[in-house]
């Protein structure tokens, strides 16, 4: 019976121990697979690994080279929109000048328009004036002769005779006004 068990426990083997066949298969196996993964894939993984570092890196260059730009761009930026805001300062205050000097213009404009207007309104009451002590000395001179015909009880047709009288009377008349005025 002990040559029984011998003979069976021959037969059993391990279950933890593989039969060596299996092991030689399987390490078989596992080179080919190896070597096509050395050969093959790796090469393709690497590759494709540099192609993303280089698409990477390329975006970051691009990144780089578009926050350059656009910082190019806000300086430009900058820079024009503090040339439009002197430029802007200039033309106010050139318009401020200007202004003032229109303002300027049209009063004097207005200054001369004025004088020349009662100037105008000057030279007018003065012919109205002078047109009026002529009506008001042709009509005090018919009534001084008529009062002086009057009162001395002769005609006086003679021109020369009542221009005279006319004249005189006139005079006295404007002395006395002149004493007046002197008085008062």
């Amino acid at each position: 019976m002990h040559n029984a068990l011998i003979i069976a426990a021959e037969e059993t083997h391990n279950p933890l121990i593989p039969p060596v066949y299996d092991i030689v298969w399987s390490a078989v196996a596992f080179l080919i697979i190896l070597v096509v993964m050395w050969r093959v894939v790796t090469p393709r993984i690497t590759k494709m690994l540099d192609e993303r570092t280089e698409a990477i890196e390329g975006g970051i260059k691009k990144a780089e080279a578009a926050q350059e730009q656009a910082a190019a761009a806000l300086d430009e930026y900058n820079k024009q929109l503090a040339d439009a805001r002197s430029e802007a300062s200039r033309i106010r205050e050139q318009a401020r000048a200007d202004a003032t000097a229109i303002g300027n213009e049209v009063r004097e404009q207005a200054a001369a328009d004025a004088a020349r207007i009662t100037a105008n309104a000057q030279a007018q009451i003065e012919a109205e004036r002078q047109s009026a002590v002529q009506s008001l000395r042709s009509e005090v001179g018919t009534l001084a002769l008529d009062l002086a015909s009057g009162v001395i009880g002769e005609s006086l047709k003679d021109d020369a005779k009542s221009s005279a009288v006319v004249d005189r009377f006139l005079a006295d008349l404007e002395a006395s006004q002149a004493t007046k005025t002197g008085e008062h």
